[in-house]
């Protein structure tokens, strides 16, 4: 029987030798459900993050999704595996000129001829899909709309629509409402959870908010130095766990 879920062993990451970033995280992540992860600034959420999808190479350690291992993947393999992880960024990374729907076909490119792409001429259920979520996300009169022409709610609503058009067996989140006002990153969170759970999706989201990690996720990765040091249910998250994490007692 294949594994299910995320699997990581032994990860490592340095930027510079000598001076590792993440120092040795093993972490299995089930394939359901959406999981925090919180740390202060420079702890290594976001490499964390990123060496998942291989955005960031990392420096040892393996890394498998539902059995099959991500490390040491290369050309097409690498390719095959990254459509099957979905990703929304902080700043959006969507491409401006384009239209929304445009965009959100974008998250079909490792699925469709590069002909077809280039010449947009995208299978009659890919564009059927993308409007399905664009009524999801709540866009559906802005399709024809280009994408910097959004606000930034807007805009990573189109994000995480992008990302289930892969049909993604897992979903990362790095950081997707640091760039949001209070209200807004509520409604995204609402919707992201909302969205990825009709979809049977895991998230992994990487999230400063404490109080929004432990209103969203069923489990919480405290992270600090490159190490995890919490790990377990919001209700079982305490102060003392949120001093080993962040360091002092002034901030709390």
């Amino acid at each position: 029987m294949t594994p299910s879920g995320l699997s990581i062993r032994g990860l490592v990451k340095e930027y510079v030798p000598g001076q590792p970033v993440l120092r040795g995280i093993d972490l299995d992540i089930a394939a359901e459900g959406v999981t925090a992860i919180i740390g202060p600034s420079g702890t290594g959420k976001s490499t964390l993050i990123r060496c998942i999808n291989r955005l960031v190479e990392p420096t040892g350690g393996e890394i498998s999704l539902n059995g099959q291992p991500l490390t040491g993947l290369r050309g097409t393999a690498l390719r095959l595996a990254r459509r099957r992880i979905g990703m929304v960024f902080q700043e959006y990374n969507l491409v401006e000129r384009l239209t929304v729907m445009e965009n959100l076909l974008c998250g079909r490119l490792g699925y469709v001829p590069v002909w077809r792409a280039w010449l947009r001429r995208y299978p009659e259920a890919d564009v059927a899909r993308a409007f399905q979520l664009l009524d999801q996300v709540g866009l559906p009169d802005h399709a024809h709309r280009r994408a910097d022409a959004l606000s930034g709610g807007q805009r990573q609503r189109v994000g995480i629509a992008r990302a289930l058009m892969q049909a993604p067996d897992l979903l990362l989140a790095d950081e997707p409402t640091s760039s949001l006002d209070p209200k807004t990153a509520v409604e995204v969170l609402d919707m992201l959870a909302r969205l990825t759970a009709e979809a049977n999706v895991p998230v992994i989201i990487n999230i400063h908010n404490v109080e929004l990690a432990k209103r969203y996720a069923r489990r919480i990765v405290g992270m600090a130095g490159g190490a995890i040091v919490f790990d377990g249910p919001p209700e079982a998250l305490e102060p003392h766990h949120l001093r080993l994490i962040y360091g002092g007692e002034d901030w709390m």
